[in-house]
């Protein structure tokens, strides 16, 4: 088994691509080895000092650390991904239910919510997916929309220019009710 690595705008935080399907559909972030109870491979992570955050996606697996030194870490981190496709173990349990995707918004906007989700699936979470990452519609209120930032894009220093300057401006231009975008905790 050959897994890629590949760096990502936020430098706390590396994409591991093991070349087979991780979650194939959706997304799971985990950022606590108790919140980890439902993926064996999180729990694998998490079982490797400094691993503070892991997110899955498709195809991938998004890790974060502490201040430890990726030198020292990233072989711990291959392996512990390495050792779970080999274990056959599934990377959710079966009864692991879903990630809260509780959304706020009045009816009277359902018009505008959908074109801004629509513009987030096409446009946005293609690219951030790219980073390593996600970026999910959490609500839309007096023309701000709040979006949850995820894996990789949780934390990352540029993650405030990537919403201000790509994800507002193109939320502006195609849907004139928005003003505002603001991250919030997921």
């Amino acid at each position: 088994m050959f897994i890629q690595t590949e760096a990502t705008p936020n430098p706390q935080t590396l994409k591991f691509l093991p070349g087979e399907p991780v979650l194939g559909e959706g997304t799971r972030d985990f950022r606590s080895p108790d919140d980890a109870s439902v993926s064996p491979l999180a729990q694998r992570l998490f079982a490797v000092p400094g691993v503070t955050g892991v997110f899955l996606g498709s195809d991938f697996v998004s890790v974060t650390k502490d201040d430890d030194d990726w030198q020292h870490l990233k072989p711990a981190v291959l392996g512990a991904i390495m050792e779970h496709y080999l274990s056959d173990a599934p990377v959710l349990l079966e009864n692991s239910g879903e990630e809260s995707s509780e959304e706020f918004y009045n009816s009277e906007d359902e018009g505008t919510v959908a074109m801004i989700k629509e513009l987030l699936d096409e446009r946005v979470r293609p690219a951030v997916a790219n980073d390593g990452g996600d970026i999910t519609f959490k609500g839309f209120r007096d023309g701000v929309v709040f979006l949850s930032m995820r894996g990789a894009c949780a934390g990352c220093p540029s993650s405030t220019a990537t919403l201000r300057m790509g994800i507002e401006n193109l939320m502006r231009h195609f849907v004139p009710e928005v003003q505002e975008v603001r991250a919030v905790e997921a």
